[in-house]
């Protein structure tokens, strides 16, 4: 397995800096989301007039870029999901990234669940076009309203394209579906191709109920996840997704991103 993270956490650093030190803290590759103060990132100089720049720094340093993660809603606006993956796919290609982030969305009542599951398969299968010519697979996260593992299982069912699987946020099924982590492998293993990963401890009265905090200090089951990819032949990355760009209380990236590499080493035992 390797290690990444994702712009996310550290919104403040050029891309000299996001390459050097990914370098130095021993990562394998970085995840685009957002840089600098803007989050489509491919609206940027960086990534259309002065791309091949970009992605001869990546190429030269040796770094990966496995995914872009994108804003798209599938299910919640799927005229600007499709939109929005047709923008990114060109660069998943210039930099060969094999996947492509999207999210379901919707905040709805349970019994408007069908109706919001049917756009987002509409909108998967509208996009496949795209992530064929392109050479991308479009990963659906396990976020917003479509934590519960059965609910993408059935979208995953139903799309039914290699060109589609599941990027398994390790924090959203077990914290607010209250799933194991042998549970959401169990229902999403043939499709998840990529994992994020981060940690929280319970706070009630707070407005999320919980803070996010550095990896192993908190009371995720990380052990058990990662036993559970293990012994499931998972062999994708292992992405730290550093909220600092959203909870800009959190530690700084020199603090969070390695210390997530010193402990998934401990973790992979190596």
């Amino acid at each position: 397995m390797k290690l990444a993270f994702t712009t996310l956490g550290c919104p403040d650093w050029d891309l000299p800096t996001i390459v050097r030190r990914a370098r130095e803290y021993g990562y394998d590759g970085v995840d685009f989301r957002g840089y600098g103060q803007t989050i489509p990132v491919y609206t940027l100089p960086e990534f259309t007039t002065r791309c091949e720049d970009t992605v001869t720094l990546f190429r030269e340093s040796g770094l990966e870029v496995p995914c872009f993660s994108t804003s798209a809603l599938v299910a919640a606006n799927p005229g600007a999901a499709l939109a929005e993956i047709a923008a990114y796919a060109p660069l998943c290609q210039r930099f060969g990234a094999k996947f492509l982030r999207v999210f379901g969305g919707g905040e709805f009542a349970e019994t408007e669940r069908a109706q919001y599951l049917e756009r987002a398969v509409s909108t998967l299968r509208q996009a496949l076009p795209i992530a064929e010519a392109w050479d991308v697979t479009l990963l659906f996260e396990t976020h917003d309203a479509w934590m519960d593992s059965r609910h993408t299982r059935r979208i995953m069912e139903s799309v039914d394209s290699p060109r589609v699987g599941v990027l398994w946020d390790v924090h959203h099924p077990y914290r607010y579906a209250g799933e194991s982590p042998a549970e959401t492998w169990q229902r999403l293993g043939p499709w998840i191709r990529n994992t994020h990963w981060k940690d929280s401890c319970l706070r009630p009265g707070t407005e999320r109920g919980y803070e996010l905090c550095l990896l192993g200090e908190g009371d995720l089951p990380l052990a058990e996840i990662m036993h559970t990819l293990q012994a499931g032949g998972y062999d994708g990355y292992l992405t730290l997704e550093w909220e600092k760009r959203w909870v800009p209380e959190l530690a700084e990236p020199e603090v969070a991103f390695p210390h997530f590499v010193a402990y998934m080493q401990q973790l992979l035992g190596t």
